[in-house]
């Protein structure tokens, strides 16, 4: 995995990637509106990129987009990995390895998400507090490279508690509803049954999708503060679950895109 790391890390220095400051990972249906604040951008393909996984869903540009936004350097990726997919833990968490060895010092996250907190509507927004880990392994399972991380890295506090509050001011500010909540995260690809949704509304979440916790614990274990907001695209609810509609869930993404962005590109401002 080093090894790696540097040769990924080496090819993407030769392309003119130098020293980001911030990494932001954009999720289903999220990423075009955030890369027009992009300035003097390079853009690299994934497959491009020595031992990243490639993109395997059409709607997951599979890009990564590094130039200024407010002053700051920024390195995007446009679409992410999903375990899902076929890929290990380790595979898909690959990214925020290398954006750590590129030297970023925050990583700002995004996703779709179920919602299933019925107080809530689809097309508002949720700043992840905490989450509850659903999927069956680990990114971290296996030989702990000590230059990486700790063998047991802390999870009491995995979304840096400076990065939200300063979020929730900002939001306050531009009268942006976030709302705060659990998120939860399954394997996937197959969304729930009435009888799941019940249940992990029971055990603490509010939302649920199939991202983003691997790459919060990988960030957590390299030391790399980091937040993530879910853009609630489907209402789930098991009394009134009506089928799932994906060109619908991309569609409310992309509507909710434009309050995504001013939140993300304001907080790249302030840090």
């Amino acid at each position: 995995m080093i090894q790696q790391i540097r040769e990924s890390v080496e090819y993407l220095k030769s392309k003119g990637v130098d020293r980001p400051e911030i990494g932001v990972i954009q999720g289903t249906g999220l990423g075009s509106v955030f890369i027009q604040h992009i300035k003097h951008s390079i853009i690299i393909n994934y497959n491009d990129i020595p031992h990243f996984p490639d993109s395997t869903l059409g709607f997951h540009k599979g890009k990564l987009i590094y130039g200024e936004v407010g002053g700051k350097k920024v390195l995007t990726m446009q679409g992410r990995f999903h375990y899902y997919e076929g890929y290990s833990m380790q595979k898909i968490t690959m990214p925020i390895r290398v954006m750590k060895a590129l030297g970023i010092k925050y990583l700002l996250i995004s996703n779709a998400a179920g919602n299933m907190n019925l107080s809530w509507k689809k097309g508002e927004l949720m700043l992840i507090d905490d989450h509850i880990n659903l999927q069956p392994d680990s990114p971290l399972r296996g030989i702990n490279h000590d230059e990486l991380g700790p063998r047991f890295p802390d999870m009491s506090q995995p979304y840096s508690q400076l990065l939200n509050e300063k979020l929730k001011v900002i939001a306050a500010e531009k009268s942006i509803k976030l709302n705060v909540g659990v998120y939860a995260c399954v394997t996937g690809p197959n969304l729930e049954t009435r009888a799941e949704y019940r249940y992990i509304r029971r055990i603490g979440a509010d939302v649920v999708g199939m991202s983003t916790v691997p790459e919060v614990v990988v960030a957590n274990h390299a030391g790399l503060p980091c937040c993530a907001i879910s853009v609630l695209t489907d209402d789930c609810d098991p009394d009134n679950l009506q089928p799932a509609n994906i060109a619908e869930i991309i569609e409310v993404a992309s509507k909710a895109e434009n309050k995504l962005t001013e939140l993300y590109v304001e907080l790249i401002h302030s840090i």
